[in-house]
């Protein structure tokens, strides 16, 4: 049994839950599950950043401890994961002690990569990042993101060499050794490096920061943030001395979004060079997600919340339409009325409709016997291929395909009119042919929708027909939540 490693980036604890990040976690819970599907002993591994300066600013904001803040913040994401379904064999927090001591143990380990050196630059505490000079006069001086001006801050921090690997990682991408998906992606971070990378700061002064893990033999500075949340992803196997770190790195694939394609595609592989690991085999960077076609914010009011969604119309509808509307290599769009049409078209009439037809006529002709059930015998590599590449939509289309097929050779083959005939071997043979499309779209549903895979398998279980209590997806009118 081979080993498979799958993790998302872990967010920042600042805000809310958004869609984007339900939509990662279900996205790495495809790929987890479909591993564990192939046999394959599986470790998919999610969590949450918490440490650094907004983290602070916004307990202060609250008058909260920043730990108790983390903690209360860090549980809503652990909600959010189970309300999706979603399996992660772990959950890691970067306030863990673990994690802390881990940190600084790779702190000394890169001992030979890191200097002190005096740093000038323009900083946004809303991204935790400074900027260049170039960045902060095309934005004339105000983080367009957060709407605050960029600080312009003299200190001195702790760098890393990230320049020393700049080649290695351009020839990793360039021969799939790291394989970077969509193609636009790698051509943006393949740009970056033909450019070639600079030394980064990787602390901050404790006086001006003090939410975070202390840097070792200097207790004046604290480590960078992002620097810390980056090394969660062998820390949480237990890096450097533990069996699963040994098994399961380097990463099968590791899911993030666009907006932090530099820091996992050429500062993370950066690091691991350092470190004398190897470079993570695979990342899937997704796109973002708009509602009504414009940018999610406060001002605009247009927000909404995973759960509302989940509460409304329930997990897996959640997980379809965010795994199959939204476009895998590209930003997609969230509203109210296109989910309802997607809800009640396709997974209520085409879904849903398959099996109603097919155990209501099992039921009415055959007392429920469903018969031998043949083999099915469609070629799935188009999907098997569409997942290891994270085209989670096209994927989910060949699914479709054969769910309408089904529905088509239902239409087609007329079992009612079988039915008025003494012919019941050719009906029997039929409907249980109606039955082995569904176990096996069941079956390929199950990485996506897995609660709806389990109903449709139990359905069928022993050689006859167990329908559902109530339907699978129940109609429902569009009827958006009032502010």
């Amino acid at each position: 049994m081979s080993n498979y490693f799958v993790t998302t980036s872990i967010p920042y604890v600042n805000g809310e839950p958004h869609l984007g990040h339900a939509m990662e976690f279900v996205m790495a819970d495809v790929r987890a599950r479909a591993a564990r599907a192939r046999g394959e002993d599986t470790i998919f591994s999610t969590g949450t950043d918490e440490h650094g300066g907004k983290i602070a600013e916004k307990a202060a904001e609250l008058k909260v401890d920043p730990q108790k803040f983390t903690d209360e913040m860090s549980e809503k994401f652990r909600e959010l994961i189970a309300a999706l379904n979603v399996k992660p064999d772990r959950f890691i927090r970067t306030t863990d002690k673990a994690h802390a001591e881990r940190v600084q143990v790779i702190w000394k380990s890169l001992a030979r990569d890191i200097y002190k050196n005096k740093y000038v630059g323009w900083y946004c505490t809303g991204d935790e990042e400074f900027f260049t000079e170039t960045t902060v006069q095309e934005n004339k001086g105000v983080c367009p993101d957060h709407n605050r001006p960029y600080e312009k801050i003299e200190e001195e921090n702790y760098f890393f060499r990230l320049s020393n690997y700049t080649e290695q990682i351009r020839e990793a991408i360039e021969k799939n050794v790291f394989l970077v998906t969509p193609t636009t992606r790698r051509n943006e971070i393949l740009s970056l490096l033909r450019e070639g990378l600079d030394d980064i700061s990787i602390s901050r002064p404790k006086d001006k920061i003090d939410w975070g893990i202390p840097v070792p033999g200097d207790p004046s500075q604290v480590i960078y943030v992002w620097f810390d949340a980056l090394l969660n992803y062998i820390t949480v196997l237990g890096y450097p001395e533990h069996d699963d770190f040994k098994k399961y790195w380097p990463a099968n694939v590791q899911v993030v979004g666009k907006g932090i394609l530099r820091f996992h595609a050429a500062i993370w592989p950066g690091i691991l060079l350092g470190l004398g690991l190897p470079i993570q085999k695979q990342l899937y960077v997704h796109g973002y997600v708009t509602v009504d076609s414009k940018k999610m914010s406060k001002s605009l009011g247009n927000s909404v919340s995973p759960n509302e969604v989940i509460e409304k119309y329930g997990a897996d509808a959640f997980r379809y339409y965010f795994l199959r509307h939204v476009p895998s290599y590209d930003d997609g769009d969230f509203s109210w009325e296109a989910f309802d049409t997607a809800y009640n078209n396709e997974l209520a009439n085409e879904l849903g409709n398959a099996v109603q037809r097919t155990t209501a006529m099992i039921q009415k002709y055959q007392g429920g016997v469903i018969g031998d059930v043949p083999e099915a015998e469609h070629d799935m590599g188009a999907y098997g291929e569409a997942i290891a590449l994270c085209k989670f939509d096209r994927a989910l289309d060949s699914v479709w395909e054969q769910v309408r097929g089904l529905n088509q050779l239902i239409d087609t083959q007329k079992p009612w009119v079988i039915a008025k005939t003494d012919d019941q071997d050719h009906l029997r043979e039929v409907l249980a042919g109606f039955v082995s499309d569904l176990l096996e779209i069941a079956q390929l549903l199950e990485p996506f929708l897995p609660a709806t895979a389990a109903k449709i398998q139990a359905m069928f279980v022993g050689g006859t027909v167990h329908p559902a209590e109530t339907t699978l997806f129940p109609k429902l009118e569009l009827t958006a939540p009032q502010e």
